[in-house]
């Protein structure tokens, strides 16, 4: 499997996690109460799988080779979607800081949660079709065979180093565990 393949089944996972995420929070919204270990899970999923293994990936492996082969970083998409990633940090560190407070009894900051995790869905699934339909098949054309191959072999290590082994897999688990209960 090619890195982008990679790339792009887990943004299959991450547009699970935000229709469930949209459906928590209307929780939030109807002042129904919100289970919290299942939205601190959601959390996790979002800092831990989202941007430290995903985001890890692109950013320090996926687009220094980009830039070897000849994409410049400062300008054009590369640097658009760092723009993205940092401003998704802040709606993640927004819908924390909110839930924080949530869990300590101030419902009042049920607004803040929702305005994040909307800004965040709002952000990330426009992202994802940029990076699927445009930065990806970039980094296909420019991308060699063995370079495809050697990013495939990084990936695998990264996600082993920041997430730690089988944790991608509890990832999924949860997924299928919140569809159930959220989607289904």
């Amino acid at each position: 499997m090619k890195p982008t393949e990679q790339l792009k089944a887990e943004h299959e996972g991450i547009k699970l996690m935000l229709k469930i995420l949209y459906k928590v929070c209307n929780k939030f919204k109807s002042t129904q109460e919100v289970n919290q270990e299942h939205f601190t899970k959601m959390l996790e999923f979002l800092k831990i799988f989202i941007d430290k293994c995903h985001h890890g990936k692109e950013e320090d492996l996926l687009f220094p080779a980009m830039e070897e082969a000849g994409i410049p970083k400062e300008s054009g998409v590369i640097r658009y979607t760092l723009a993205e990633h940092q401003t998704g940090r802040g709606y993640i560190k927004g819908i924390s800081e909110a839930f924080d407070k949530y869990k300590k009894g101030d419902h009042k900051a049920s607004p803040k949660i929702i305005e994040n995790v909307k800004s965040y869905i709002g952000l990330l699934i426009p992202h994802i079709e940029k990076e699927n339909n445009i930065l990806f098949p970039m980094a296909d054309k420019v991308l060699s065979e063995k370079k495809q191959e050697e990013l495939a072999e990084a990936f695998e290590k990264l996600e082993v180093e920041r997430i730690g082994l089988g944790k991608h897999e509890e990832f999924h688990k949860l997924l299928d565990q919140l569809k159930k209960i959220y989607l289904d």
